[in-house]
């Protein structure tokens, strides 16, 4: 514990990570004010039926992306969703379109012109989602909510077109935090964003399951502790997940450059076993809303509340079978052995025992394939795990943190900027926030 406030006492006196760290803490509490802002015209008193129907499912995954602000018609409704939806299309498109794809191998010039496109398409899609919200609020709060249409004799089209403007301004404007949280805090802005309006449902969750279950006399307290105990467990395997990477050792030649001379060390490329993130989970869960079409017809509305039973077991078998397809998709598309080998053999390095080119392509291509294996199963299985923590009489605010995009979010965004901290007390001769170790964050979300 000493060693533990010693750290924190150093974090401290770097001056410039102080600065940063404050710059942080006050962008993500301008953001945290603004999810409480309700758009104009729209009276918040109203607003229990949205509130209640924005808990589960993939409108409750948009709800937490928000924090909150999804099921508060906040001015953030929209938060960063429509600006990483923009990223996963470019970030495809440069696999799949030679333009993108060469813009990619530009380097910065090449990065700030997809940057630039990422922004554009980022206004489109507001352009769909914002009407698009905007009509399910007509739909899940009373007409006479609108006090805009109702008191001020607003037509609904003319309301729908200034509020569809307040939510383009409030998603780039809470885009604009998180960019310069990410230039002058710490951390990647979208990330914190994103973890931020998560870890705000955590203390409702926990007191919801506190109070659940010390309301009962038949060894509550017992049941909650062990809860505790596993969820424990389950945070440390989904470190591991996060953490874990397959090192390739890569031989490097020796040159001489004048005087001096370069190469000759062997380093290691470090393959992850879930390189794909969360994106599997988000996938799948969005495919999963489909089966919900075959309510409208009496023959099949049997099989949409099966496939439509969040705890039941065909939900949960075929959510996990998706979670491994997609995390084999996602890495595929995210993973090019092929322009790692060129940058191997452009640099003079060769991985021991293998020949350059297309056998260095293939030797990591088997070697991905095989790490992904227990990373897609081992992912599959934290996607399921609030639907086994529901099932055994766990709150279900509470069962979205044993697993699931919550979990590996909170786990991947706090590895990552704690990482940036360490890096800052290393370069000042401090100890790092491990005794023994180092932490090893992501390379994205």
């Amino acid at each position: 514990m000493k060693k533990f406030f010693e750290t924190i006492k150093n974090i401290f006196k770097i001056e410039e990570l102080r600065k940063r760290l404050w710059y942080t803490f006050v962008l993500i509490l301008v953001y945290r004010l603004g999810c409480f802002v309700v758009l104009p015209g729209i009276d918040a008193s109203m607003l229990s039926n949205l509130q209640a129907n924005t808990q589960e499912g993939l409108v409750g995954l948009l709800n937490m992306f928000s924090g909150g602000a999804f099921g508060n018609a906040s001015i953030f409704a929209l938060g960063v969703m429509p600006y990483i939806s923009a990223s996963i299309v470019i970030q495809l498109l440069g696999v799949f379109v030679p333009y993108f794809r060469k813009l990619q191998m530009e380097g910065e010039s090449g990065r700030k012109k997809m940057n630039q496109m990422t922004r554009v398409l980022t206004i489109l899609i507001i352009c769909i989602q914002g009407p698009a919200y905007i009509a399910s609020l007509h739909g899940q709060i009373p007409g006479q909510a609108f006090v805009a249409v109702n008191a001020l004799g607003w037509s609904n089209f003319a309301y729908n077109i200034v509020a569809t403007i307040i939510l383009m301004a409030g998603s780039m404007f809470v885009m604009w935090l998180g960019e310069k949280i990410t230039d002058r805090g710490i951390g990647n802005g979208i990330s914190l964003i994103i973890m931020i309006g998560i870890v705000a449902r955590l203390p409702y969750a926990l007191l919801a399951e506190g109070g659940s279950r010390l309301a009962t006399t038949n060894g509550g307290f017992l049941l909650l502790i062990v809860e505790f105990v596993i969820w424990i467990f389950v945070i440390i395997a989904a470190i591991a997940l996060v953490q874990a990477v397959r090192r390739v050792p890569v031989q490097y030649a020796k040159r001489i450059v004048g005087n001096r001379q370069y190469g000759g060390v062997r380093q290691y490329i470090p393959l992850k076993i879930n390189a794909a993130g969360v994106m599997p989970i988000i996938f799948a869960q969005a495919l999963m809303l489909f089966p919900l079409i075959f309510s409208r017809w009496d023959a099949t509305r049997g099989l949409a509340a099966t496939l439509g039973n969040y705890t039941g077991f065909w939900y949960n078998f075929i959510f996990f079978i998706l979670v491994v397809i997609f995390t084999y998709f996602y890495t595929a598309v995210t993973v090019n052995p092929t322009m790692m080998a060129e940058d191997m053999k452009k640099n003079g390095g060769f991985i021991p025992g293998v020949k350059p080119g297309k056998k260095t392509v293939e030797y990591l291509d088997a070697i991905m394939s095989r790490v992904t294996l227990p990373g897609s199963i081992f992912l599959g299985i934290i996607s399921i795990l609030p639907a086994i923590a529901m099932i055994f009489g766990v709150n279900n605010s509470f069962a979205s943190f044993f697993g699931g995009t919550s979990l590996l979010i909170l786990v991947g965004v706090v590895l990552d900027t704690l990482q940036q901290v360490e890096s800052y007390l290393l370069m000042r001769h401090y100890d790092g926030l491990m005794k023994t170790g180092r932490l090893s964050g992501r390379s994205g979300m």
